[in-house]
């Protein structure tokens, strides 16, 4: 699947995801600077290639800038960076969280207004959801992108405002109740370009418009909100063909907020200057685009108002990712190094946050921190430990994220497995506690104790609030037994038709317009699928009457077992 994700697309504790590169020492020559950013792009300057624009800024101005690959594959049209455009994904979303603070400072609208008010289609959920809650990520209004995949929308279709608005609408609960989590949904941004055209009497494309690109002179970019249009100089973005080579990734859809800024690495310059010299909002809006959010339990995190706000080797960063289709975009900003670097491609494989990254480092290099200990650092258990295997390996599935994983040992070591071939070693620290290795940052991995008779308990820990496991008896059904499961299941909340039939011994899934893709058995009654963990239900006389499905930004949808 392709998303609009955000700062997570690269580095996610539970989809696995390698370590950031530091790259190469620093140099204070600008040649061994030149040669030390195109080394780090080495790979997409091989002819044939997409690639990325890349453009470094320091003290408001850019110092180096450079394209690496091919804009268009079919033309040979190289990369520039004055003036190729890309779509930048959620990277965007700074700029729809701008939109609505020039709106609450004009007193049109409060951060703490019920969004109910504005957006009168959307349930009600029986708790106030309100601006402030979409954009710290924490209304727990489930992803509509999740939501239209899973109900067989694909990113070649059409698709409107509306079809976004109905999604949404059909849901009959949130994910959890607002301001008690942060998870990342697209659906929050694009209900706040919502909020804008029915507040301003504009569409955002002309709100950010006028308010934001025209003052700034960012006369390179817009807000793309028709799939027709064309923007010269676009580049095509690619994602790598399975036969070698690529094949075009573009999206016909047509939703914004969440993402659908189209622009060059030179008017971003432009935009991060303004963080500098705020000729748009004034100190005030620089200010509350770096506010971070606050849970109900008073917890802190790091996303802001379409930023992230972390702490990189010592330094301050402020950053967001993007990706959408086959482009992947990254602006990272240190403020206090006066330090920005952009990265912008149209080759769904790439990482710009890496490279971004690799790039900073360059820069910074005698500013930094040392290094944490990530990829192949291998953390040393106190003498005195020793790992019972036994006392921890098994199958955990997370109720609250929907995540199966599980714990294997394997020539002495004990691995977290998170499926599909991708793993991390743990390394023990005692106590019944671990570190992953080989993931960015700090990740732990606990078992505490449980009541006597209980399954075991797991938690994994990156940052944030621990999320929490439980053991689960694996199940190996007999292909006789996987006839209970099959039939035609059907979701009002999806508006979707999902059939399970069994072929070749095996539990299928078949959503339109796309081929069957096979379910493998997580324990009982549970099957890990492309959508997420299907949990079967059954009724007093045992017989599968429905399932939920989800995980991560779209829990717990339920369909109905059609009466055959």
């Amino acid at each position: 699947m392709r998303f609009r994700i955000g700062p997570f697309i690269f580095a996610s504790l539970f989809l696995g995801a390698s370590a950031l590169s530091g790259g190469p020492a620093s140099a204070t020559d600008p040649k061994d600077l030149a040669k030390g950013i195109d080394a780090v792009f080495a790979e997409y300057a091989k002819p044939g290639s997409p690639g990325c624009s890349l453009a470094v800024i320091r003290d408001g101005r850019i110092v180096y800038e450079k394209g690496y690959g091919l804009a268009n594959l079919e033309h040979g049209v190289p990369i520039d960076p004055k003036r190729t455009v890309f779509d930048i994904g959620s990277t965007s979303k700074q700029f729809t969280a701008s939109s609505i603070l020039l709106l609450a400072r004009d007193g049109k609208l409060s951060l703490d207004d019920d969004i109910h008010k504005l957006l009168p289609e959307l349930p009600d959920y029986g708790t106030p959801i309100t601006i402030r809650h979409l954009l710290h990520h924490t209304s727990g209004v489930r992803d509509y992108i999740n939501l239209m995949i899973m109900g067989g929308i694909n990113f070649e279709d059409y698709t409107m405002d509306d079809d976004a608005l109905a999604a949404i609408a059909r849901q009959k609960t949130l994910d959890f109740p607002p301001g008690s989590e942060h998870s990342y949904s697209n659906s929050g941004y694009f209900l706040l370009s919502q909020i804008i055209k029915r507040v301003s009497g504009k569409t955002f494309r002309e709100f950010a418009q006028e308010r934001i690109f025209t003052p700034l002179g960012m006369s390179n970019s817009r807000i793309l909100d028709d799939h027709l249009e064309v923007i010269p100089h676009r580049a095509t973005a690619y994602g790598a063909h399975p036969g070698g080579g690529f094949g075009v990734e573009m999206s016909n859809w047509e939703q914004t907020g969440d993402g659908g800024v189209q622009t060059t690495v030179e008017d971003l310059a432009k935009w991060d200057r303004n963080f500098y010299d705020p000729k748009v909002g004034g100190p005030w809006l620089i200010e509350q685009l770096q506010t971070t959010g606050t849970l109900n339990d008073g917890e802190k995190i790091d996303y802001a108002r379409g930023l992230m706000v972390d702490e990189y080797r010592g330094l301050r960063r402020v950053s967001h990712s993007g990706g959408w289709a086959g482009y992947r975009a990254e602006l990272i900003r240190f403020p206090d190094q006066k330090l920005s670097v952009v990265t912008l491609c149209n080759l769904g494989t790439t990482n710009p946050t890496a490279l971004a990254q690799r790039v900073a480092d360059l820069y910074l290099a005698d500013k930094l921190a040392p290094a944490e200990a990530v990829a192949t650092a291998k953390p040393k258990a106190p003498a005195n430990v020793t790992v019972d295997a036994s006392r921890y390996t098994g199958v955990y599935w997370s109720s609250t994220s929907g995540f199966v994983r599980r714990i294997i040992a394997r020539d002495g070591k004990l691995f977290y497995s998170r499926g599909q071939d991708s793993e991390s070693e743990l390394a023990p620290q005692g106590d019944d506690h671990f570190l992953m290795l080989g993931v960015p940052g700090t990740a732990e991995v606990s078992f505490p104790s449980a009541d006597p008779g209980a399954p075991r308990r797991m938690q994994v820990a990156s940052g944030g609030k621990p999320i929490a496991f439980e053991e689960v008896q694996p199940a190996s059904p007999r292909p006789e037994d996987l006839a209970a499961y099959a039939g035609t299941y059907t979701s009002a909340e999806l508006d979707a038709i999902w059939p399970l039939v069994v072929e070749d011994g095996r539990l299928s899934l078949r959503i339109k317009r796309r081929p069957a893709a096979p379910l493998e058995p997580a324990f009982t009654d549970a099957f890990n699928s492309a959508a997420g963990l299907i949990r079967f239900q059954r009724d007093a006389e045992n017989k599968v009457t429905g399932f939920v499905v989800g995980a991560g930004r779209a829990r717990n949808l339920k369909f109905t077992k059609a009466v055959e």
